[in-house]
């Protein structure tokens, strides 16, 4: 058995190498479902469907457990598959099968509360708030995931999301450093028009964007904190395989990776964030 890791391209292998990097002897298989990245500018059905098909070809590939490394698929597939799906699917294949999504950790981290923890509505008025900043694609900012969930647990964190409908694209096609550092650069100016100030914290709301951390933040003031999803996702992961043994990750530490578009090398900013080369192939 293995852990699979899913995402509609190469942003979640940045969730890939922290889990990696916490569970050394766990067997892996990473998707990327590259033949229709971007997710984020699609329909919510497609999203759904595509999550679907993708998690069935990691099952069938020996996964168990699925992480979606997407936060895409997290907000808008994820609970309609748990639901819907997954139950079904598991009496099908006779074999216990799960499937975890990213949003929940990070919110975790974002409010420093479980995931369980509803705040007490007050009716008095919240004098200091918090201003939390999303960069996330379009389909997760229309899903107000964020906004949502946060104001159920802090009701002193104030979110505001930022869209970001290229920047997958130009991290997919391999874009200079000065294109994806001006395209940044514009999207921290349009958050902090919107909010009137920049954000106190800010999330990288889509797994690419953590391959562009250090651009973040050099278009954010000095000392920002951004909130890692793969670090929070490998804590998660972590502990939720030692509360759940039907799970086995296995102790191979083999490591494969598919891709439903153009098999072999992957380009240079996937290489350097991964710190080596990196060839998919064919799912």
């Amino acid at each position: 058995m293995a852990i699979g890791v899913f995402d509609s391209g190469v942003g979640g292998l940045t969730v890939h190498r922290a889990l990696v990097d916490r569970l050394k002897s766990a067997d892996f298989i990473y998707l990327a479902d590259q033949a229709n990245a971007p997710y984020g500018v699609r329909p919510g059905e497609e999203i759904v469907e595509l999550t679907r098909a993708g998690c069935i070809r990691l099952f069938e590939a020996g996964a168990n457990l699925i992480v979606l490394a997407c936060n895409t698929a997290s907000a808008i597939a994820l609970r309609r598959l748990q639901q819907t799906w997954l139950p079904g699917y598991r009496q099908e294949i006779g074999r216990p099968v799960n499937v975890l999504g990213i949003i929940v950790p990070t919110i975790e981290a974002a409010t420093g509360v479980p995931w369980e923890h509803e705040a007490e509505r007050r009716g008095d008025k919240v004098e200091a708030l918090d201003v939390l900043g999303v960069f996330s694609t379009p389909a997760t900012t229309r899903s107000r995931v964020y906004e949502i969930e946060i104001d159920k647990r802090r009701q002193d964190v104030a979110v505001f999301s930022e869209p970001c409908p290229t920047l997958v694209h130009l991290i997919e096609g391999d874009a200079g450093a000065v294109e994806l550092a001006k395209t940044v650069e514009g999207h921290v100016a349009a958050l902090k028009t919107r909010i009137g100030r920049h954000p106190d914290r800010a999330i990288l709301g889509c797994t690419h964007y953590e391959i562009l951390a250090d651009i973040f933040r050099a278009a954010l003031p000095p000392g920002t904190p951004l909130i890692h999803q793969p670090a929070t996702t490998a804590d998660a992961v972590e502990r939720y395989l030692e509360r759940h043994p039907e799970y086995p990750p296995g102790t191979g530490g083999t490591r494969r990776f598919l891709t439903t578009g153009r098999p072999g090398p992957q380009n240079g900013l996937v290489e350097a964030f991964w710190g080596g080369p990196v060839s998919f192939e064919a799912a």
